[in-house]
């Protein structure tokens, strides 16, 4: 039992200063120089280390004591800008996903809306290209007996791709990319995926779970590099330097987020697609073959619960 505290104990400690620490002491170290540099000594290293030169040799930071005192001050404010940057993380994946937009407060839902309606716009006219292209390769195989180039059908697919992966809802690619797997599901067999996985998800075998687990971090992760991207925005004010590397971490957290966000949804629409058998059996729905549309009725109306009518509301005297 002590072996097992001692490395549970080692790990939490190395989870602490890898996500904690140490980026926030690039942070300390970022905001540091541009304290000290400002916008007239951007590029001067002289100028920076004569100011820490200085400080090395104030009395305070000579003695043992100071020195302690100084280090664990960096190492708390540290790990205080990383538990800033992971809040800053959950509001960028909040806003990446924007599941629920339509709350969103009225300028931003204005936003939102006219960007939904724009990329509605994109989207209906990429994949009616792609349509056209699907029509003409079948014309094409049905007259002449010949398989047309498939290279230009896929390009046109790969431009709807880009846009969302069905009918734009949300006005976020990686929102809209969880939103599809939903869509795919009602359409193709009438799963109400909202309501469904919170029972699938515990019929799942440990294996899906742990990958789908995994898939959801790295997702928290890539959002975590965004909330990052944000506090060194700021800094740009006092040094020209801090923006190129606010932008480094804004697109790399970008597409990061995509990449996450995809895996992610794969890994649910399969989940759902592969397991949903597997709950009706846990469900007593009698059933035989893959998941079609009757079965995804009968999941449905398995567990959506029905409102109470009125005559079965209790009396008023019966409530404690």
């Amino acid at each position: 039992m002590g072996g097992f505290l001692q490395a549970l104990g080692q790990k939490l400690a190395e989870r602490w200063l890898t996500l904690l620490v140490l980026p926030g002491a690039l942070f300390l170290a970022t905001a540091t120089a541009a304290s000290v540099l400002g916008q007239a000594h951007a590029l001067d290293p002289h100028h920076l280390t004569a100011r820490i030169t200085h400080w090395a040799q104030a009395p305070t930071t000579a003695t043992l004591g100071g020195q302690t005192v100084l280090l664990g001050a960096v190492l708390a404010t540290a790990a205080a800008a990383g538990l800033a940057a992971q809040g800053l993380g959950t509001l960028v994946q909040a806003t990446a996903l924007a599941a629920g937009w339509r709350t969103w407060p009225h300028p931003l839902r204005r936003w939102a809306h006219a960007r939904v309606t724009r990329r509605r716009a994109r989207w209906s006219a990429a994949a009616h290209r792609y349509r056209d292209r699907l029509d003409s390769d079948a014309r094409s195989l049905a007259l002449g007996g010949s398989r047309a180039d498939p290279a230009p059908r896929r390009a046109a697919h790969l431009a709807m791709q880009r846009i969302a992966a069905e009918e734009p809802d949300r006005p976020t690619w990686s929102g809209d990319r969880l939103h599809a797997v939903s869509v795919r599901l009602e359409r193709d067999h009438h799963v109400d995926l909202p309501l469904l996985w919170p029972h699938l998800w515990l019929t799942l075998p440990e294996t899906t779970r742990a990958e789908i687990t995994t898939a959801e971090q790295s997702l928290t992760r890539a959002a975590t590099l965004g909330g990052w991207a944000l506090p060194y925005a700021p800094l740009c004010a006092w040094w020209w330097p801090a923006a190129p590397l606010a932008a480094a971490l804004a697109l790399t957290a970008r597409s990061r987020i995509r990449g996450a966000t995809d895996s992610y949804a794969q890994l649910l629409e399969a989940g759902a697609r592969l397991h949903a058998t597997d709950l009706a059996v846990q469900l007593g729905i009698d059933h035989t073959g893959p998941l079609d549309t009757a079965l995804g009725d009968a999941l449905t109306h398995q567990l959506r619960s029905l409102p109470l009518r009125p005559m079965q509301l209790p009396s008023r005297g019966g409530l404690s």
